[in-house]
């Protein structure tokens, strides 16, 4: 996040990548995609690239990725 982006109110739009992500329109959070909690963009931990969705912690990381290999089998 650069000095632009901070101050920012409302929902982040984010391009995750690799190891990092992208704030394509500057927000204060974005959504987790398990528990609908909003995730302050400066405590974004947790996110899927192939998904393009944000988790607000480990455990809704996991939950997610379990549901994601089921629905494979």
């Amino acid at each position: 996040m650069n000095m632009m982006e901070r101050g920012a109110h409302g929902l982040a739009v984010v391009r995750y990548l690799d190891g990092e992500y992208q704030v394509i329109t500057p927000g204060a959070f974005v959504i987790c995609a398990i528990t609908g909690k909003h995730i302050p963009i400066d405590e974004l931990r947790y996110w899927n690239v192939d998904q393009q969705e944000a988790y607000v912690d480990a455990t809704a990381a996991h939950k997610r990725f379990t549901e994601l290999m089921n629905a494979k089998s």
